[in-house]
């Protein structure tokens, strides 16, 4: 059986932000594995049950959405492409990240332009495309019942993800979706545990390759920083 079923291309937090984020969320990128959490007074529900659609993802913003192999593609073949796509491109500075409600869960965002982060997850869609195994039935039927637009579902058809390309969002996912009065409790508790681990402005200098295990987590396989 193969070690992952799913690939995706992530930028992973490091310094105070990673730190913190990996105990907020339980869980540890580096060794698939969870992490205790923290008791936070003051949230509409416990943590683990806030963060429960969040946890086995980690702390992350998607680059290239999760995909299953293509047929005839290897693990082995994606590393060496996702190396060399690495040794293309350079660093993006993207304006510090603030706290968002982003249709209905908390996430970091850009505060300022991201246009170059935006190049960036273009450029990996595409660079990495050939791996990817078309969706199936059950999954485009899945993304279509969220009610797309006529440009996502063409983005659907194309690259497998209707939030790609020109609707890609730059975000950092810190809790499940909440409703508008769950919403304004996670924001007065959660802004400011993480803003003393937020810089004012952010360099992405590297992504990491994961890969989602058979009991649903995911784990960091190999990162590489840009030249220069």
């Amino acid at each position: 059986m193969a070690e992952f079923v799913r690939y995706a291309i992530y930028w992973l937090p490091k310094g105070p932000l990673g730190r913190w984020g990996e105990g907020w969320l339980g869980w540890q990128m580096a060794t698939g594995m969870p992490l205790p959490r923290p008791v936070v007074p003051g949230l509409p529900m416990p943590l683990p049950d806030l963060t429960a659609a969040a946890t086995a993802y980690g702390l992350h913003a998607t680059l290239k959405p999760p995909f299953a192999l293509a047929p005839g593609q290897d693990q082995g073949a994606l590393r060496r492409a996702f190396a060399a796509f690495c040794t293309t491109e350079r660093t993006v500075v993207v304006p510090g990240l603030r706290l968002t409600n982003l249709d209905g869960f908390m996430a970091l965002t850009p505060a300022g332009d991201n246009a170059a982060v935006k190049a960036l997850a273009r450029n990996a869609v595409a660079a990495l495309d050939p791996f990817r195994a078309p969706p199936g039935a059950a999954e485009l039927a899945r993304r279509r019942s969220a009610g797309l637009t006529d440009r996502q579902e063409a983005l659907l058809q194309r690259w497998g993800y209707p939030y790609v390309m020109d609707e890609f969002r730059f975000h950092v996912t810190l809790t499940g979706r909440v409703n508008t009065d769950q919403a304004a409790q996670v924001r007065a508790v959660l802004g400011p545990l993480v803003a003393p681990h937020l810089e004012p402005q952010l360099q992405i200098n590297g992504l990491g390759l994961v890969g989602q295990m058979a009991q649903g987590g995911f784990k960091l396989i190999e990162h590489h920083e840009f030249p220069g």
